[in-house]
């Protein structure tokens, strides 16, 4: 394989979005080299760590090359794990483009600004493609071309399924709709007819009823729909039907829109298509 080509992990014990963050800006700095860029985001053990080192040493191995590895590790002793890989290891605290530089066999061109240059007109119209496929199919809006999606967020009203997706979207360039589970959907103890063909797409958020009350009260005060025993009754009946239809849910109480949106993108294995 050529030099140009090689394989790059940004490793976080978080979400993961500091080190690929840094390091796509970074590595943009190199003219004409292709990377593979992949991050591994929740490195927060050693098991995970001799994982994570495992797949890396593989790509090693695939490309003919060590990959390089930027690192936000907070634990030293994972940090340290990481480290005995296959693979240049950078941290963030450490100097990175000399040892890039030296690493690549390449000058860095010093610019600033290159990550999202106007040139890289292939990022922004995706960008701009996967934030309107999102707005458009929001709250089940529209089911045309729902079947295009990368995923398919379901969940009672106001579990925050809306920002997730414009996160996914916007961060991602992946075309995330959402769909509300309602009362006659749990009356009918099935899914909603249209997502019955795109199970494989579906995605759910719950979250805790006191939390959504106080969501739904700011929305329409001392209405029904904000009630502490309705929201129960939505909770309970939307988790049940998760779990009948074997669809993968997250707790969305404490969570971060971004931790969210990492950990979808990793358990639905999503392919970023932006940075």
């Amino acid at each position: 394989m050529s030099n140009n080509q090689r394989s790059a992990f940004f490793v976080s014990d978080r979400t993961g979005i500091t080190a690929e963050m840094l390091g796509h800006s970074l590595l943009t700095q190199f003219d004409d080299l292709m990377l593979k860029e992949t991050t591994l985001p929740f490195i927060d053990s050693l098991e995970k760590a001799q994982e994570a080192v495992q797949r890396i040493n593989q790509a090693a191995r695939a490309d003919g090359v060590r990959p390089i590895i930027i690192s936000t590790l907070a634990n030293t002793e994972i940090a340290a794990a990481v480290g005995k890989a296959n693979a240049l290891f950078l941290e963030c605290f450490q100097i990175f483009i000399s040892p890039l530089e030296n690493e690549l066999g390449k000058r860095a061109s010093h610019e600033i600004g290159r990550t999202h240059n106007v040139n890289d007109i292939v990022n922004y119209y995706r960008r701009i493609e996967s934030v309107n496929y999102t707005l458009s199919h929001d709250d089940g809006a529209t089911t045309r071309d729902l079947s295009e999606a990368d995923v398919i967020l379901v969940g009672v009203s106001r579990c925050g399924k809306t920002p997730t997706c414009l996160y996914l979207s916007m961060q991602f360039g992946i075309r995330a709709a959402n769909y509300p589970l309602i009362p006659e959907d749990f009356e009918d103890r099935q899914l909603p007819k249209t997502l019955r063909p795109l199970h494989d797409k579906l995605y759910g958020l719950t979250i805790a009823p006191m939390r959504l009350q106080s969501i739904r009260n700011e929305r329409r005060p001392n209405s029904s729909y904000s009630q502490l025993d309705n929201c129960e009754r939505e909770v309970r009946e939307a988790e049940a039907l998760m779990k009948r239809e074997n669809i993968p849910f997250l707790d969305a109480t404490r969570k971060s829109v971004e931790e969210l949106a990492t950990t979808i993108m990793q358990q639905a294995k999503l392919e970023r298509r932006i940075y």
